[in-house]
């Protein structure tokens, strides 16, 4: 590709992960809604339906970003972050608050799978493929030391109050946005269209000319105009009817015929869900267990490190089997799990380490792996696919997980 500079692409991408996690009113939004009255019941009700939003827009989501661009999209999920930040600011009421959190959800959902898509096929124009494990573990490292930052800024979205931490997070969201719009758009289903639609295009204007040889009015000058203006619209809007078409259905045949990748995003989820719900758990039962109010953020912080550091130490192992990689996380999420009924805090604290550890251990080997089995122009809506069987995932667990913790 022309002039691309694939180190400035993805550094920025590095920038944008960072900048669009580090969300203090989103990182502390249970204690925030809680500080305004909101009763656990009234929470639970909302964090459900912010998987169920989750759910029936992840998948069109990634369609979106196949069909219409990945930049565009990343783009779009940034103002809608940021949309949805300024819609709890205004919010007084439980509707009002569960419209905010359905606004986020889908601001997930419009990242999910199209960063690491454009990351991916961003390094494969450059045939560096083989640099996604490294983007992918430092990736996700930057993520999780960004959200834990954010997570120990909760005292501080707290003593600030909803409204101006929720300010801060529009702040950031605006510089994501500025971020997203600078990244170049990485496309691989671009050369039949162009040479179709340039076909057309040199033709009418070749009709044009020829017309204006024989002397054609001004006024047929402007109709000819006129016509290849329609043409050329008539031509985009069937192609993006035809790519709409095709990315469901290609996708949907990848999945049917592909059990293997089915099999990896099913124990993926299974295994990050369980780690995910431990740690939602943990901030309601350390404090419980006597840690000091004062010290959960820290304790948190330290949990999302341990994630961070599996992030990273993935990349020393790229030629295990990926049945290793599920046995080790398997073993370090049901030690988180297990060591959360000991009553001891500090036990508990290191469990958590050890299940985030094990989770994003996972996760980044997973990415790497679907990423190389999926094609390109499918590339966003396979990943979505991905995210959303964590959320049906993630439904089902709650409950049960609930009932025994």
């Amino acid at each position: 590709m022309r002039n691309f500079n694939i180190k400035r692409q993805i550094n920025k991408l590095y920038t944008l992960t960072t900048v669009s996690y580090f969300r203090i009113a989103g990182a502390s939004w249970v204690a925030l809604l809680a500080l305004r009255g909101f009763s656990l019941l009234q929470i639970g009700v909302l964090e459900s339906i912010f998987h169920i939003a989750s759910s029936c827009f992840e998948i069109p989501s990634g369609v979106v970003a196949d069909v219409f661009g990945r930049k565009k999209t990343l783009a779009l999920s940034k103002l809608v972050s940021v949309l949805s930040s300024l819609a709890m600011i205004l919010s007084d009421n439980f509707g009002t608050v569960a419209f905010a959190i359905a606004f986020s959800a889908i601001s997930y959902n419009l990242e999910s799978g199209t960063i690491e898509a454009l990351a991916y096929d961003s390094l494969k124009s450059v045939k560096q493929e083989e640099k996604y494990n490294q983007y992918a573990s430092t990736e996700m490292m930057l993520y999780r030391i960004t959200s834990s930052t954010a997570t120990l800024c909760a005292g501080v979205a707290l003593w600030l109050g909803y409204k101006k931490a929720y300010a801060i997070d529009i702040f950031f969201g605006m510089i994501a946005l500025g971020i997203a719009c600078s990244l170049r758009e990485i496309s691989g289903f671009t050369n039949a269209d162009s040479k179709r639609t340039n076909s057309q295009t040199d033709k009418h204007k070749q009709e044009q000319i020829d017309k204006q040889k024989q002397g054609q009015t001004d006024e047929h000058k402007q109709e000819q105009m006129n016509e290849e203006k329609n043409a050329q619209k008539n031509t985009q809007n069937i192609r993006i009817s035809e790519r709409l078409q095709n990315v469901v259905t290609e996708s949907w045949y990848f999945m049917k015929h592909n059990r293997k990748t089915r099999s990896i995003m099913f124990v993926n989820a299974l295994i990050g869900a369980v780690s995910t719900l431990v740690l939602f758990f943990l901030q309601a039962k350390l404090p419980t267990a006597g840690l000091n109010e004062a010290l959960l953020g820290p304790a948190l912080f330290i949990v999302g490190l341990g994630a961070a550091l599996g992030a990273k130490v993935v990349g020393y192992f790229p030629n295990w089997k990926y049945r290793k990689y599920v046995i080790l996380s398997g073993v370090g999420v049901l030690f988180a799990f297990t060591m959360t009924f000991t009553g001891n805090p500090y036990i508990m604290i290191a469990g958590g380490f050890a299940g985030s550890f094990a989770d994003d251990f996972l996760e980044v080997r997973t990415d790497i792996l679907l990423n190389d089995m999926i094609p390109s122009e499918q590339r966003a809506t396979l990943m979505s696919v991905n995210s959303f069987t964590f959320s049906l995932v993630m439904i089902v667990m709650s409950t049960l997980m609930g009932s025994i913790m």
